[in-house]
């Protein structure tokens, strides 16, 4: 499927299904988000790496205007739907300050793979326990996706874009994997090295008694 759609840039990587909390302050924006609710219509979060709007994003679905203040500006809910890829950017629409794109929706394959699963999932909660983090989901571990937990596997903004066009559950879980197996012991080392400097300067109880 092919439609137009207006869009709002940003910075950030929204997966679908995630809750994102929006603070509209722009006028162009503040003038988008009024146009959607005012026509019950989502809008694009396209990704932006390095001041260049990407060729992926994510179509979200206002949930809930949480607050308006005053000035105009907007506290707001959205969720995220689906992933779609832009086809055409339109920079410029009659009498409206914001710009929109047609975009078409790759076909999202979400069978998982319940071993990859378990296994990303101990990764990340290996590599929240090396960082001293605490941290819960709200769906029972059988229930979780890629989605769900690639904000909580140290991603860079970069990783988090390449899986955002990855069309297959498995291939996610994968790169998610692959990810973990390569930070986890990066980090261990770091809190090491940590612990060493630490030390450095203290009493410590040494011997030399096995040599």
């Amino acid at each position: 499927m092919t439609n137009f759609i207006s869009i709002f840039p940003l910075g950030i990587v929204v997966y679908p299904g995630e809750q994102l909390n929006l603070h509209v302050f722009e006028p162009r924006y503040k003038q988008l988000i009024a146009a959607c609710l005012a026509e019950q219509k989502p809008f694009g979060i396209p990704v932006v790496i390095n001041k260049k709007i990407m060729e992926y994003g994510t179509l979200v679905q206002i949930k809930k205007v949480e607050k308006i203040y005053e000035s105009g500006e907007m506290d707001i809910i959205t969720v995220g739907d689906s992933v779609f890829r832009i086809l055409e950017h339109v920079s410029e629409i009659p009498e409206k300050l914001y710009a929109g794109a047609i975009v078409n929706y790759p076909e999202n394959n979400e069978a998982g793979n319940n071993r990859l699963l378990q296994e990303v999932l101990h990764g990340v909660r290996e590599l929240h326990a090396i960082l001293q983090i605490h941290k819960s989901f709200k769906k029972e571990d059988s229930q979780l996706s890629s989605y769900d937990l690639a904000h909580h596997a140290g991603l860079s903004l970069d990783e988090e874009y390449e899986m955002l066009h990855l069309f297959y559950e498995a291939q996610r879980l994968e790169y998610l994997k692959r990810h973990l197996h390569k930070v986890i012991p990066m980090m261990a080392e770091m809190e090491r090295l940590k612990e060493r400097v630490l030390l450095n300067g203290h009493f410590r109880n040494l011997s030399a008694d096995n040599l």
